[in-house]
């Protein structure tokens, strides 16, 4: 009978083997093996010396007034024109010519419908013309009479008589109205107005 022969355990092997081993639980009076001297765990490397934090050599700052890029000291944009003061032109008026005026006062040509402001107030007056001239214009008519009272009677202060041109300068009226001039004596003279209505 042959003799066996016995193998020795190479450094990774007897390496594998004891970190096996020392997983297990030793039996009583029993230690577990140690590690090889030459594969014990290295010692801990001394910390890298930190970086060098110093700062970096920078050129000091010119004092005194920077020149700036082109691009950023150009002015803001602006829009063409002056958008937030623009205001729309309103239409034009016209005065009615005197020899038109003779004709209304001698019936020549006829008044297409009137109104009495007399005894309303100023505010109310507003309105109720404004009603009255979008209907005319909507009904097609071309000169209508606006009596507003001369002032001259107790307890009249011709308030309509001085409001009404200004009325007539505003955007709402200045759509319906494309011209006006004081009545003939026979419509009721400077106490009334011929209105000629603008086309719509």
């Amino acid at each position: 009978m042959k003799q066996r022969r016995t193998r020795s355990l190479s450094s990774e092997e007897t390496r594998l083997w004891v970190s096996i081993a020392r997983t297990a639980k030793p039996l009583k009076g029993k230690a577990a093996p140690d590690l090889p001297p030459d594969e014990a765990a290295p010692a801990p490397a001394s910390p890298a010396p930190p970086p060098n934090l110093s700062p970096p050599n920078l050129a000091p700052m010119p004092r005194g007034d920077v020149a700036l890029p082109a691009a950023w000291s150009a002015p803001p944009y602006a829009p063409p024109g002056n958008a937030a003061s623009a205001k729309p032109r309103l239409p034009p008026l016209h005065p009615i010519e005197r020899p038109v005026r003779r004709k209304i006062g001698k019936g020549r040509i006829a008044l297409d419908d009137r109104i009495d402001l007399h005894g309303q107030t100023e505010a109310t007056a507003h309105g109720v013309l404004l009603f009255f001239l979008r209907q005319a214009q909507a009904r097609g008519l071309r000169h209508v009479l606006v009596i507003t009272g001369r002032g001259a009677s107790f307890g009249s202060t011709g308030t309509l008589k001085r409001a009404l041109p200004h009325w007539f300068s505003t955007g709402e009226f200045r759509a319906l109205v494309a011209g006006f001039e004081p009545a003939e004596r026979g419509h009721g003279g400077d106490g009334a107005f011929y209105v000629r209505m603008r086309r719509p």
